[in-house]
């Protein structure tokens, strides 16, 4: 068990006590339920900016703590035990991470936007159902002094109503990143349309269409290596942000599990005397501290910049995946039949817990790159 320090466990406090009183199950069933477009609300993203969640991992210079990604970690756990519906990952810790890499003035002119919560920026990089990075069909040309811009792409999270758009392309053979402000490319053109996409979890999801959208010189941040080493690192350090999201849900399933096990009887006894459930959860309580190890693991080396923060971030998003469809199929159908109804907030957790299996690729995924290092 990992004995956290002093300012870690004073933020996982804070974080603890606010979002379980302002950003709940039940808060986010009212943007649910009210339909809401961007599926998160404006006026909360700011409070959270204000308590500096925005900027974490922001060096101070640009307005930010540098707090590092154990920081953020533990904030997305937390997020994810309330299913706290906010652009975090896509804004706070993707698009931070990249604008890090890339440095200069995009990074000086944002970064303090970023951490005041004055905006949202969104990562697309998606081109089909699966998450494949590395497979890459937008192609960017050379026009004159700009770029003719021509691709698809999808499951753009916080997508919607997002004030700047991180785009991947292929320039002259290199991968590139663009940064675009959908309002702008989408302005009284038919080439470019950016529209909602719906999923499980109710959140905001977009699909970006791009045909010959033209951009100035300015929009290309970064190109070749330099652009490889920024989205190596944002999709590294993200998908064990999203993996500690979901590891926050896997336990406030549990804890739910074990409080109905203590309260239901069935012929007279409580159902948590019953051996056969004893042992699942056991079973369960095992796994759920074998990955939240990993999950700490992997981001202490993201902070160290240790040789296996790859491979770690890697191993702990397929683990999580695993463990978030034991936690919500068992704490469904240790309710019973009310387990499958929309009056218990099991089933959100479960919708939630599918998506982000999928985000920035599912167990199988990470699980054939790590035997691919092995040479397996």
């Amino acid at each position: 068990m990992e004995i956290l320090i002093e300012d870690h466990q004073m933020l996982l406090d804070s974080a603890t006590g606010y979002l379980a009183k302002k950003q709940n199950v039940a808060a986010f069933r009212a943007l649910r339920d009210a339909d809401e477009p961007l599926g998160y609300d404006v006026a909360a993203y700011k409070q959270m900016a204000d308590l500096g969640w925005m900027g974490l991992v922001l060096p101070e210079e640009h307005g930010g703590s540098d707090f590092g990604y154990r920081a953020a970690g533990l904030i997305a756990e937390q997020m994810g035990r309330n299913l706290t519906a906010m652009p975090f990952v896509s804004t706070a810790i993707l698009s931070v991470t990249i604008l890090r890499e890339v440095g200069g003035e995009m990074l000086s002119e944002w970064g303090m936007k970023i951490a005041m919560g004055e905006c949202v920026v969104a990562l697309a990089i998606d081109e089909g159902v699966k998450h494949r990075p590395e497979q890459i069909k937008t192609q960017a040309v050379r026009d004159g002094d700009g770029y003719l811009l021509s691709g698809d792409k999808t499951f753009i999270a916080d997508g919607m109503g997002a004030d700047r758009l991180i785009v991947s392309a292929m320039l002259e053979g290199e991968l590139a990143l663009f940064w675009l402000d959908p309002l702008e490319a989408c302005f009284g053109t038919s080439c470019c349309d950016l529209a909602p996409q719906r999923l499980l979890d109710h959140r905001n999801y977009a699909n970006f269409h791009i045909k010959n959208c033209r951009l100035n010189e300015n929009a290309l941040i970064a190109k070749g290596e330099l652009a490889e080493r920024a989205l190596t690192k944002a999709l590294c350090v993200a998908r064990v942000v999203v993996a500690a999201e979901q590891l926050g849900m896997a336990k406030e399933c549990a804890a739910r599990t074990v409080e109905y096990l203590n309260t239901r009887k069935q012929f007279g006894v409580l159902i948590g005397v019953f051996q056969t459930l004893q042992h699942r959860m056991a079973h369960l309580y095992c796994e759920l501290e074998q990955t939240s190890s990993l999950v700490a693991q992997a981001l202490n080396a993201i902070d160290e910049n240790a040789e296996t923060a790859e491979k770690l971030s890697r191993a702990a998003k397929a683990k999580v995946a695993k463990l978030g469809r034991l936690a919500t199929e068992e704490a469904v159908q240790m309710h019973g039949g009310i387990g499958m109804t929309d009056e218990l907030d099991l089933g959100l957790f479960m919708k939630r817990d599918r998506v982000l299996a999928e985000f920035l690729g599912d167990a199988n995924c990470h699980i054939d790159w790590l035997l691919r290092e092995q040479n397996i």
